[in-house]
């Protein structure tokens, strides 16, 4: 009965379309399980009791191949996050972890991220990105980007402000291939970037910008804005090709409601596709929730692979619930 009655619910759904059907017993339910796996169709949750008897929620057909859909670089594993600490030279107002001078530092410390690194390639990952906070704040910044630029591309985050006395020597102490440095900007001119990160930040930013530059480091720069004005977008684009930034190297990404801010885009954890973030109070879905508990995984850091496993496995069955609902957010 419960095969015939998959048939006809089948017939009245539209491909990617979801519908229920009851069954009686768990052999009924194991039944409509092997009929979906060989008919193409996808069992997607069960509400059943201890009897097996219940409702099973179905979709028509298999949800898209998410590497297809993404790209392998940003399935969930392929970026591992750490934020090295928290504390930072500014306040930005609509920072999406509350970083600033008055932040309690909670470092991970070099040790530690160079065991994650380990561990993290061994896993499979592909990329790991270093953020915080400052990190070039930490005075053993070189010995961390050396030792996980040594396993993998490595991608350091910062606003550039420090690269003076003992900022500058670790930055300089930095190997350029398989490095790439991303730097904070918001706008071609400093009204709107020093509107929320401070007086007088955007010229220490373009100066921390061809700094790294005229050292020979690939420099990425990232915008975060709310609602950009006319023409607004077109002017910081052109201004980042005269500083020599390549198009590809050019990231505008938008205000997250996390943190400090107090509007912008509403995530959650099921909307956004995971990129593992680890912090020193645990591991969470995504970079730009690293504070929220919504997006908490576990509060173990070490060892990785659990959590790693973990999230892999919960986003294969929430992309199986609702293909292509979960959407990418462009932090680097």
């Amino acid at each position: 009965m419960v095969i015939l009655d998959l048939m006809r619910l089948m017939g009245t759904l539209a491909d990617g379309a979801t519908g229920e059907v009851s069954v009686r017993s768990a052999a009924e339910r194991e039944l409509a399980e092997k009929w979906c796996a060989r008919s193409g169709n996808t069992v997607l949750d069960a509400d059943t009791d201890a009897s097996g008897a219940g409702t099973l929620t179905v979709r028509r057909g298999r949800p898209p191949d998410p590497a297809a859909v993404l790209g392998p670089d940003r399935m969930p594993g392929a970026r591992l996050w750490m934020y090295t600490n928290f504390h930072c030279n500014l306040a930005c107002d609509y920072c999406c972890v509350a970083s600033s001078p008055q932040a309690p530092r909670r470092e991970l410390g070099a040790d530690r991220i160079a065991r994650l690194a380990r561990e993290a390639a061994d896993w499979g990952v592909r990329e790991i990105y270093l953020t915080g906070g400052e990190p070039f704040l930490l005075p053993d910044i070189g010995t961390i980007v050396r030792g996980c630029a040594a396993l993998l591309r490595t991608t350091v985050l910062t606003n550039a402000m420090v690269f003076r006395g003992r900022g500058l020597q670790e930055l300089e102490s930095i190997p350029r291939d398989n490095v790439a440095l991303q730097i904070s900007l918001d706008s071609a001119t400093p009204q709107l970037h020093d509107a929320h990160r401070g007086q007088g930040s955007w010229a220490k930013a373009v100066n921390g910008i061809r700094l790294a530059l005229d050292r020979g480091f690939r420099v990425r720069v990232a915008a975060t804005v709310a609602a950009p004005g006319p023409g607004e977008l077109g002017s910081f684009h052109r201004f980042l090709d005269d500083l020599g930034i390549a198009p590809d190297d050019q990231i505008v990404r938008p205000i997250a409601h996390e943190g400090l801010a107090t509007e912008g885009v509403v995530i959650t954890r099921a909307s956004l596709v995971p990129e593992i973030t680890v912090t020193a109070d645990g591991v969470y879905w995504h970079p730009v929730a690293a504070t929220d508990e919504q997006a908490l995984v576990t509060h173990q850091v070490e060892p990785l692979t659990p959590a790693l496993d973990e999230i892999s496995r919960a986003f294969a069955e929430q992309w199986a619930r609702a293909a292509t609902a979960a959407q990418l957010f462009p932090c680097a």
